[in-house]
């Protein structure tokens, strides 16, 4: 009988260890991932973006392309359109690239240590190592995490986040808000560790040169004033005639339908008082006046070409492309797609309430 009793306590203890072999809790990931993130030299991903943020889900292309310890590129293309913008990191600072107008702007801005992105490997482990309330699931393939989401906005509040059992890759991520809505959703199709990059991977004209743009363009810099200057990068004979053809025509009078994009998302307690087009020497613009809960004026006109009136400020990343947030007491989003520039402006309205703002705006660009 003891003899029996002594096997069976073996049995079991064999079990208990082969059945743990393999296995990881919370804790062991949690280690391994924070080591990872340390050692991190490089990494190259793609995949498939879709924002829920307005009437009908809007799908966007994302690349992805990290080299440490501070080099970026983000390359983001509307599926519907074909349009793509990158944000792009190197040692002159951040810019947002748009290749089909051959434009480039420099921000002063510690971008992305100061905000993160949902399909930035270094913000999604970062959110997991912070979250001290971490949920953890194990799954066939994937470990999956919900943590708190931090993107600087308070529409955002969870995130799910699958990570490849066998080299921590991230595989998806979605990012809901108080509802528990899926608002954000990444997937990626592919990721890879210790990518290799040229000496022009991370180089802003040569960013532009492959997107088959075959001349420079007019580089808007920031100056020690903190405003945007214009930088003489355009080059050969017929460079203003190009420039000017980049820049497109005068915004249209409210009368043509291109010429007003309106908002499909409004705060509650929000409506449209009033608008007007003014004119000046350069383009013309088209002023939309909000208010009520909020008061706001969007500014929509076409996109400049040459030196704008923008103080450094920080970079915001939109989902769709990158704004750049200036001011104190009056703030004022601005962003640029499809060749149109817009400008949200406001003394009370929070930075959160622009996003979804902007994000509304973004689905009729282009029709």
């Amino acid at each position: 009988m003891r003899r029996i009793t002594w096997a069976l306590v073996i049995v079991i203890c064999l079990s208990a260890v082969l059945s743990g072999c393999g296995k990881k809790d919370a804790d062991g990931v949690v280690k391994d991932l924070d080591k990872v993130v340390t050692k991190l030299e490089s990494y190259q991903g793609s995949g498939t973006m879709t924002l829920h943020t307005g009437d009908k889900p809007q799908e966007y292309k994302v690349e992805v392309w990290y080299q440490n310890p501070s080099y970026y590129r983000i390359a983001l293309t509307n599926a519907q359109k074909d349009i793509t913008q990158i944000v792009l990191k190197n040692d002159q600072g951040v810019y947002v690239l748009t290749p089909s107008l051959n434009k480039s702007f420099r921000f002063q801005s510690d971008w992305p240590e100061n905000q993160g992105q949902v399909y930035l490997y270094q913000t999604l482990v970062r959110s997991i190592l912070s979250d001290n309330t971490r949920q953890f699931v194990s799954d066939k393939d994937s470990y999956v995490f919900d943590v708190a989401a931090n993107y600087n906005t308070h529409a955002l509040v969870r995130q799910k986040i699958w990570l490849a059992k066998n080299d921590y890759a991230p595989k998806q991520v979605q990012v809901s808000d108080a509802e528990a809505k899926v608002v954000v959703e990444v997937k990626f199709d592919k990721f890879n560790f210790d990518a290799k990059f040229d000496d022009k991977s991370f180089d802003m004209q040569h960013n532009l040169d492959t997107a088959g743009q075959h001349s420079k363009g007019t580089l808007l810099e920031v100056d020690e004033n903190g405003m945007l200057v214009e930088s003489k990068e355009a080059s050969g004979p017929d460079a203003e005639d190009q420039g000017a053809e980049a820049q497109g025509p005068a915004a249209p009078a409210l009368s043509e339908p291109f010429g007003v994009i309106l908002p499909t998302y409004l705060p509650e307690g929000v409506v449209y008082k009033d608008d007007k087009v003014v004119d000046d020497s350069d383009r013309s613009s088209v002023l939309l006046r909000y208010d009520g809960t909020y008061q706001f004026t969007l500014a929509e006109s076409r996109s400049p070409d040459r030196t704008a009136s923008l103080v450094a400020g920080t970079v915001i990343d939109l989902g769709f492309t990158a704004g750049l947030l200036t001011g104190d007491e009056l703030q004022t989003l601005t962003w640029t797609m499809d060749g149109l520039e817009f400008r949200i402006t406001s003394d009370n309205l929070p930075v959160s309430e622009m996003v979804k703002i902007a994000a509304s705006m973004e689905e009729q660009t282009g029709k």
